[in-house]
Protein backbone atom coordinates (compact mmCIF):
# COMPACT_ATOMS: atom_id res chain seq x y z
CA UNK A 1 0.00 0.00 0.00
CA UNK A 2 2.85 2.47 0.97
CA UNK A 3 4.61 1.60 -2.37
CA UNK A 4 1.23 2.63 -4.22
CA UNK A 5 1.15 5.90 -2.47
CA UNK A 6 4.34 6.63 -3.25
CA UNK A 7 4.10 6.34 -6.64
CA UNK A 8 0.92 8.53 -6.73
CA UNK A 9 2.79 10.91 -4.80
CA UNK A 10 5.65 10.78 -7.34
CA UNK A 11 3.05 11.17 -9.99
CA UNK A 12 1.09 14.23 -8.31
CA UNK A 13 4.54 15.89 -8.12
CA UNK A 14 5.34 14.84 -12.02
CA UNK A 15 2.29 16.23 -13.19
CA UNK A 16 1.39 19.32 -11.29
CA UNK A 17 3.13 21.73 -13.59
CA UNK A 18 0.83 20.68 -16.52
CA UNK A 19 -2.54 21.26 -13.93
CA UNK A 20 -2.79 24.32 -15.81
CA UNK A 21 -2.19 23.56 -19.12
CA UNK A 22 -4.99 25.39 -21.44
CA UNK A 23 -5.92 27.72 -19.16
CA UNK A 24 -3.33 31.20 -20.10
CA UNK A 25 -2.34 32.99 -17.02
CA UNK A 26 -3.54 36.37 -19.49
CA UNK A 27 -6.63 34.66 -19.88
CA UNK A 28 -7.29 35.34 -16.17
CA UNK A 29 -6.39 38.72 -16.25
CA UNK A 30 -7.66 39.97 -19.58
CA UNK A 31 -8.73 43.41 -20.17
CA UNK A 32 -11.87 43.79 -22.43
CA UNK A 33 -13.17 47.15 -23.71
CA UNK A 34 -16.46 48.02 -25.21
CA UNK A 35 -15.39 50.20 -28.97
CA UNK A 36 -17.49 51.54 -31.33
CA UNK A 37 -15.08 53.24 -34.31
CA UNK A 38 -16.00 54.89 -37.42
CA UNK A 39 -15.00 53.38 -41.12
CA UNK A 40 -13.04 56.12 -40.51
CA UNK A 41 -10.63 54.94 -38.09
CA UNK A 42 -12.77 57.69 -35.71
CA UNK A 43 -13.28 56.34 -32.16
CA UNK A 44 -16.28 57.15 -30.71
CA UNK A 45 -16.52 55.00 -27.51
CA UNK A 46 -13.58 53.02 -25.83
CA UNK A 47 -14.80 51.78 -22.31
CA UNK A 48 -13.54 49.22 -20.24
CA UNK A 49 -15.72 46.34 -19.95
CA UNK A 50 -14.92 43.54 -18.47
CA UNK A 51 -16.44 39.88 -17.79
CA UNK A 52 -19.94 40.03 -17.10
CA UNK A 53 -20.41 43.91 -18.02
CA UNK A 54 -23.31 45.07 -19.63
CA UNK A 55 -24.34 47.53 -22.19
CA UNK A 56 -27.34 48.40 -24.34
CA UNK A 57 -27.66 49.87 -27.49
CA UNK A 58 -30.77 52.39 -27.05
CA UNK A 59 -32.64 54.07 -29.80
CA UNK A 60 -36.46 56.05 -30.77
CA UNK A 61 -38.24 53.47 -33.17
CA UNK A 62 -38.32 55.86 -36.63
CA UNK A 63 -42.51 55.47 -37.03
CA UNK A 64 -43.77 55.33 -33.62
CA UNK A 65 -40.98 57.40 -31.77
CA UNK A 66 -40.23 55.00 -28.47
CA UNK A 67 -37.49 54.01 -27.31
CA UNK A 68 -36.34 50.47 -27.84
CA UNK A 69 -33.02 48.83 -26.02
CA UNK A 70 -30.97 46.28 -27.07
CA UNK A 71 -28.92 45.29 -24.43
CA UNK A 72 -25.57 43.06 -24.26
CA UNK A 73 -23.38 41.57 -22.07
CA UNK A 74 -19.24 40.52 -22.21
CA UNK A 75 -20.13 36.60 -21.25
CA UNK A 76 -16.43 35.30 -20.58
CA UNK A 77 -15.12 37.24 -23.35
CA UNK A 78 -17.97 36.47 -25.97
CA UNK A 79 -20.37 39.27 -26.70
CA UNK A 80 -23.93 38.30 -26.10
CA UNK A 81 -27.32 39.85 -27.07
CA UNK A 82 -28.98 39.31 -23.72
CA UNK A 83 -32.13 41.02 -23.60
CA UNK A 84 -34.43 43.46 -25.49
CA UNK A 85 -37.04 45.49 -24.45
CA UNK A 86 -39.84 47.07 -27.01
CA UNK A 87 -42.82 48.84 -26.02
CA UNK A 88 -45.17 47.85 -28.54
CA UNK A 89 -45.04 45.43 -31.23
CA UNK A 90 -44.77 47.92 -34.11
CA UNK A 91 -42.55 47.76 -37.97
CA UNK A 92 -39.79 45.69 -37.79
CA UNK A 93 -39.77 44.60 -33.93
CA UNK A 94 -41.71 41.49 -31.97
CA UNK A 95 -40.52 38.32 -30.63
CA UNK A 96 -39.38 34.98 -32.64
CA UNK A 97 -40.50 31.74 -31.20
CA UNK A 98 -37.85 30.42 -29.49
CA UNK A 99 -35.62 33.02 -29.29
CA UNK A 100 -35.66 33.86 -25.85
CA UNK A 101 -38.90 34.66 -23.62
CA UNK A 102 -41.39 36.94 -23.33
CA UNK A 103 -42.53 39.43 -20.74
CA UNK A 104 -44.68 42.27 -19.49
CA UNK A 105 -42.73 45.30 -18.97
CA UNK A 106 -45.78 46.10 -16.51
CA UNK A 107 -46.45 49.19 -18.77
CA UNK A 108 -47.85 47.91 -22.07
CA UNK A 109 -44.44 47.04 -23.82
CA UNK A 110 -42.73 43.46 -23.46
CA UNK A 111 -39.19 42.62 -22.62
CA UNK A 112 -37.57 39.79 -24.11
CA UNK A 113 -34.89 37.79 -21.93
CA UNK A 114 -32.21 35.09 -22.36
CA UNK A 115 -31.83 35.77 -25.89
CA UNK A 116 -28.21 34.83 -24.84
CA UNK A 117 -27.05 35.00 -28.75
CA UNK A 118 -23.12 35.22 -29.43
CA UNK A 119 -22.46 38.44 -31.76
CA UNK A 120 -20.16 37.40 -34.29
CA UNK A 121 -16.68 37.79 -34.56
CA UNK A 122 -17.65 39.98 -31.26
CA UNK A 123 -18.61 42.86 -33.55
CA UNK A 124 -21.26 44.26 -35.69
CA UNK A 125 -21.65 46.69 -38.02
CA UNK A 126 -24.51 49.49 -37.31
CA UNK A 127 -25.52 52.38 -39.66
CA UNK A 128 -26.36 55.39 -37.13
CA UNK A 129 -29.70 57.17 -37.44
CA UNK A 130 -30.40 60.85 -37.18
CA UNK A 131 -30.59 63.02 -33.92
CA UNK A 132 -34.11 61.90 -33.74
CA UNK A 133 -33.50 58.54 -33.74
CA UNK A 134 -30.59 59.44 -31.26
CA UNK A 135 -28.53 55.83 -31.48
CA UNK A 136 -26.49 55.75 -27.66
CA UNK A 137 -25.04 53.33 -25.76
CA UNK A 138 -26.11 53.53 -22.51
CA UNK A 139 -25.33 51.24 -19.38
CA UNK A 140 -27.48 49.87 -17.50
CA UNK A 141 -25.65 49.99 -13.93
CA UNK A 142 -24.69 53.75 -14.63
CA UNK A 143 -20.87 53.53 -14.70
CA UNK A 144 -20.68 55.13 -17.58
CA UNK A 145 -22.56 58.27 -18.81
CA UNK A 146 -24.70 57.69 -22.02
CA UNK A 147 -22.80 58.24 -25.74
CA UNK A 148 -24.82 59.32 -28.39
CA UNK A 149 -23.63 57.85 -31.49
CA UNK A 150 -26.07 59.91 -33.72
CA UNK A 151 -24.37 63.21 -32.39
CA UNK A 152 -21.40 61.95 -34.00
CA UNK A 153 -22.12 60.21 -37.06
CA UNK A 154 -25.83 60.13 -37.91
CA UNK A 155 -25.74 58.61 -41.26
CA UNK A 156 -22.59 56.93 -41.09
CA UNK A 157 -21.87 53.40 -40.45
CA UNK A 158 -19.92 52.30 -37.29
CA UNK A 159 -18.68 49.03 -36.02
CA UNK A 160 -19.29 47.98 -32.53
CA UNK A 161 -16.84 45.47 -30.52
CA UNK A 162 -15.48 44.05 -27.33
CA UNK A 163 -12.11 43.86 -27.84
CA UNK A 164 -9.81 42.09 -26.01
CA UNK A 165 -6.17 43.92 -25.22
CA UNK A 166 -4.59 41.32 -24.97
CA UNK A 167 -4.90 40.69 -28.40
CA UNK A 168 -4.60 44.08 -29.63
CA UNK A 169 -1.66 44.84 -31.75
CA UNK A 170 -2.64 48.20 -31.97
CA UNK A 171 -0.25 50.52 -30.23
CA UNK A 172 -2.16 53.82 -30.60
CA UNK A 173 -2.81 55.79 -27.74
CA UNK A 174 -6.40 55.37 -25.80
Amino acid sequence: MQRQQRRLMALLFICMPFAEVGASPASASTSWRLSVTTEQGETLLDEQAPAGARWCIEWKHSVKHFTVLDCYRNEAGVMQLERSHQPDFAAGLGHVFGRGEQTSDGQGGYWINAINEPVANNRYLLRVGSPAVNHQVVWPDGEHPAISLSEQAAGRRVTIQLIDDSQSTDNSPR
